[in-house]
């Protein structure tokens, strides 16, 4: 099993901080760098300054927002990252959710499975640098009665096929996540259920197109926190206001996965109160209904063994890349964190 390291959003007062952390990363041998973007800082530019800086590891998208950019655009990106790191760059593509599509792009969230289809065939089409025309719902390439024609890729991607992640957490985006994609970026995964929640639609998908989860790459990000066994708890409240903002208020009311993911884990009745507070402005009472067991079962805490233990159980379930969320109070406790992981990992076994 492969370690990743995710850096999260930019922009936050941390920007020097995360790029030390993706130095340390380089240097420890993770795998790859993954950025974010939501409604602030955007993932290529965090990508092209963490690549410029770095040497081995790979940079990879986590996610671009399929409702920001046209999919052409998003190939010209794709390729552009591609040849500025030598080929190390992965392109993660998400949906995003309803607030931020239709409130901050102004795209319609409708149809998000067969958007996502087309808007992946279009990238990969573009990709091959063969001229693009494309007849979709969604997209239709060139536009019909006007002057546009079909173009081509001007640019060389560094690589013939750049590894291509989708961010999927219901179980119909996951089937169709194995039949399209190379690989699935999850969120909120606990080992002890991962094959009916993850990976079992991700093989039914592989299945579909012909394929099987050989060279498939399920890569869920996990926060971590490093300490005694015996201040669990206290490790997990640190991760209370981040499960409380996803369950609680990553969309709306009624088009919540995350919600709708910790009730299949299990916990419908707390899913419901956590939304509930949290809609209604309980922002703290939300995070203190957030039980501790949802918390521990879906991030890395306590000591190197304990931690070398759950990478076990993920690596069992199916996982090959971890991808890690270091959390601490400062700099050093965050690459603390870093040789924490890799440590875990080498005392697993799994390195």
């Amino acid at each position: 099993m492969r370690l990743g390291i995710n850096l999260g959003y930019w922009g936050a007062g941390m920007d020097s901080d995360n790029l030390a952390v993706a130095k340390e990363a380089d240097r420890l041998g993770y795998d790859v760098c993954w950025a974010a973007e939501a409604y602030g800082s955007d993932a290529a530019t965090v990508l092209s300054w963490v690549a410029a800086q770095t040497e081995r590891i790979d940079i990879g998208s986590a996610i671009f927002q399929i409702p920001a950019r046209t999919p052409a655009m998003t190939a010209m990106t794709a390729a552009t990252l591609d040849s500025l790191s030598g080929g190390r760059f992965r392109l993660g593509l998400g949906v995003s959710g309803p607030q931020v599509s239709e409130g901050w792009y102004g795209v319609k969230f409708d149809k998000p499975l067969a958007r996502t289809r087309e808007y992946v065939e279009i990238v990969r089409k573009a990709m091959t640098r063969e001229r693009l025309s494309y007849e979709g719902e969604h997209w239709t390439l060139p536009l019909p009665g006007g002057p546009g024609k079909p173009l081509k890729l001007t640019v060389h991607p560094q690589r013939p096929h750049i590894p291509l992640y989708i961010a999927a957490i219901g179980p119909k985006n996951l089937t169709q996540t194995g039949e399209i994609a190379d690989g699935a970026l999850l969120i909120f995964p606990a080992a002890e259920n991962l094959e009916e929640t993850a990976v079992a639609p991700l093989r039914a998908g592989r299945e579909k197109a012909g394929k099987t989860l050989d060279g498939f790459d399920i890569c869920p990000t996990l926060p971590l926190a490093v300490g005694a066994d015996k201040d669990v708890s206290a490790l997990a409240d640190m991760f209370r206001p981040y499960t409380a903002l996803y369950v609680g208020g990553m969309g709306s009311r009624k088009q919540n996965f995350y919600n709708q993911a910790a009730r299949r884990m299990g916990y419908e009745k707390e899913a419901v109160e956590i939304q509930n507070k949290y809609l209604a402005g309980d922002k703290e009472g939300a995070a203190a209904a957030v039980p501790e067991e949802l918390i521990d079962r879906t991030t890395l805490l306590g000591s190197v063994e304990r931690i070398a233990d759950r990478m076990r159980a993920y690596a069992e379930a199916g996982v090959t890349t971890l991808t890690l969320s270091p959390a601490g109070f400062g700099l050093e406790d965050r690459l603390a964190s870093l040789r924490a992981g890799t440590e875990a990992l080498e005392r697993a076994g799994l390195a």
